[in-house]
């Protein structure tokens, strides 16, 4: 029995690079397609056992046990959709500009990574696009919340070396609406990628999605990265409306002041030390405006609350 992780999937066929350096391509064991829901399928990043056959096929055999998975809310928020495994970190790219990034985006990327309890890196593209102190003014109150952020350009090549670093150890997965350049920094980092990318939309001004499947993509600088198509309809699974705050790090110093404490969620709950602190302007009320959101939808998807 061979072991190995899955680099890229599609068409019922999983491509997998094995510890001793080949990669085979693998179909699934019949009893490996027997149910189980979103989380026992087989993703980019799994750790698998491949058995090869003398015919010149190979079957994915089993599925090792994840250190992390990455879950969002699926699109119209029908059930979970599983993203990838075994991820170190979840590095957010959004565009200055040329897409912008939809109202609340950044803050619902991020809090897909809180749930999941994976280390989030904001990455902010296209900055030749726009003037460094508007920049700073809408993406550095991220950086005081505690996230770490990168500007980045591949026109000046500017952020490109400090982006390169933080991929240079272990396996990230790269994240955004379609247009912000995930597959456009990528190249630059990596030229010999050749990863296919598009221009905006003329009429909406909306990216054109040219990543179709997540694939996981080996870098000469040590690391690895999950390349993943864009989208624009995300939102968290699997977070209790009393957790969902802890997804918002500037909300926990703040809400120990709260009267009911931690069974508090910072809706219509009196003496709530959140909503004083939205009132105070210590706590961007664009954030709290998020989390509501978030907490709104959460609410109305499918679980026992």
């Amino acid at each position: 029995m061979l072991t190995g992780t899955v680099r890229r999937t599609g068409g019922g066929l999983y491509q997998v690079a094995l510890d001793e350096g080949r990669v085979v391509t693998a179909s699934l064991r019949g009893r490996l397609k027997r149910g189980g829901g979103e989380r026992a399928r087989v993703v980019i990043g799994d750790r698998v056992q491949v058995k090869e056959h003398g015919n010149g096929t190979a079957t994915l055999e089993g599925v090792l046990p994840r250190l992390s998975e990455v879950v969002r809310r699926g699109p119209g928020g029908r059930g979970p959709k599983l993203i990838a495994a075994n991820l170190d970190r979840l590095v957010v790219v959004v565009a200055v500009r040329a897409p912008e990034p939809p109202s609340g985006m950044v803050d619902r990327l991020l809090a897909v990574g809180a749930v999941n309890r994976i280390e989030s890196v904001l990455v902010v593209n296209k900055a030749d696009l726009a003037d460094p102190a508007a920049v700073e003014e809408r993406f550095g109150p991220y950086r005081r919340i505690g996230y770490s952020l990168v500007v980045t350009s591949v026109v000046s090549g500017e952020g490109l070396d400090a982006l390169r670093a933080l991929l240079s150890s272990g396996t990230s997965a790269l994240i955004g609406p379609s247009g912000a350049g995930k597959s456009s920094l990528l190249n630059a980092i990596e030229p010999g990628l050749r990863l296919r990318t598009g221009e905006l939309s003329r009429k909406r001004l909306t990216g054109r999605q040219t990543t179709v499947n997540a694939v996981l993509l080996p870098l000469s600088c040590g690391g690895f990265v999950v390349d993943t198509p864009g989208f624009n309809d995300v939102g968290v699974w699997g977070v209790s409306r009393e957790d969902l705050g802890r997804c918002f790090p500037e909300f926990e110093r703040h809400g120990e002041a709260c009267r009911f404490g931690r069974s508090c969620v910072h809706l219509h709950e009196p003496e709530c030390g959140v909503k004083q602190a939205v009132a105070a302007e210590a706590i961007a009320r664009s954030r709290y405006e998020s989390y509501c959101r978030l907490l709104e939808e959460a609410r109305g998807a499918d679980r026992a609350w």
